[in-house]
Order: structure tokens, then sequence, then C-alpha cells
């Protein structure tokens, strides 16, 4: 019995140094999304500018599609933003708007003084959408290839950094799959 209550706290320390270890190597800013290589979630939500109309999962069938999670109270949003315009006039994919937990007059009037970059943009003010897709703050952009499989999750501001490092090497891969 004594030897154990010698070799007990080693053993527990130990097992505390390497969770800690291993928990220090991990980047953070990487958020696992159980999505990746699946479906995108079916949904059905209405379009912002246009509450009549439907921005669904269908509509990212037939296209690569860059899905930008975006609300007009979020600060980071505003520093992205000029980004998204940028990467509005490129032809590789459309540029799906997720507006969430916001207010439809605030976003619209937030689009107005910004720009809007959008080919659509989905209305998720309840977050139905935002809960299927694991989004735990803004931004988010998922790459969602034209099958409808998500393909990639960035967390936080996209960069000229963050295109050329993270989000353009999936696109080539995509490009180079559809032939």
């Amino acid at each position: 019995m004594k030897t154990w209550t010698r070799i007990l706290p080693i053993l527990l320390f130990l097992g505390l140094m390497a969770f800690l270890a291993f928990g220090l190597k991990r980047d953070p800013r990487v958020l696992p999304s159980e999505l990746i290589d699946r479906q995108m979630p079916e949904f059905a939500l209405s379009e912002l500018h246009f509450p009549e109309a439907t921005v669904s999962d269908l509509d990212f069938r037939g296209h690569v599609s860059l899905v930008n999670v975006f609300g007009s109270w979020c600060a980071a949003c505003v520093v992205e933003h000029p980004k998204l315009v940028q990467l509005s006039q490129r032809e590789d994919f459309q540029l799906i708007g997720i507006n969430w937990r916001d207010d439809r007059t605030a976003a619209v009037a937030w689009l107005e003084r910004f720009g809007d970059p959008y080919d659509q943009i989905a209305f998720d003010p309840d977050s139905e959408l935002a809960i299927d897709l694991g989004v735990t703050g803004a931004p988010e952009t998922f790459i969602v290839d034209a099958d409808g499989r998500v393909r990639y999750k960035f967390v936080g501001i996209i960069t000229d950094e963050a295109m050329r490092d993270k989000i353009d090497p999936i696109l080539r891969i995509i490009a180079e799959e559809a032939g």
C-alpha cells in the first residue's frame, strides 16, 4: 500500500502534464466541425432583402459556395467586410450570406452602409441554420462544394493570408476534383 501512495501522485502529475501539453499544442482558432465532408444541412429561410423569397440548401447545388455568417452587431464583421466585397468579384464561387441573430432592418441598413457583396442572404434571426452548422460566433465561413458538401470551416476574419493559406487551397482541390 505504501508503494501506491508514493506512485499515485506522480502518475496524476504526469497525466495532468500530458493533458496540458496536448491542449497547449492545439490552435484555438481551429474548431473541428462534424459537418466536414457531409451535406449542407437541409434548411429553408427567408431571403434578407426579399422576405417572400426563400434561400435553401438546394441553392448550393451546382455551385461552389463560400457561406459567410455575419451580423450587423458583429464588430469583426465590419473588419472582414471589405475583403468580402473584394471576393465578390471572383467567379470561382458564389458568396452566400447567413445573417445571424439580427434584426432585418438593421442588417439591411448595415449592408447599405458597407456594401452588399452577397449573391443571396439567408435571414437566420433565431439561429435555426446556425445551430445546425455549429456556428459559435461571427464571422465564420464555410466552403461548400457543388454537390452541397461542406468541405471546410474557417473561424474568424477572412484576410489575404487566410485566403492564400487556408481557403484558396481548398477551392483549388474542389476545382481539380471537378475536372
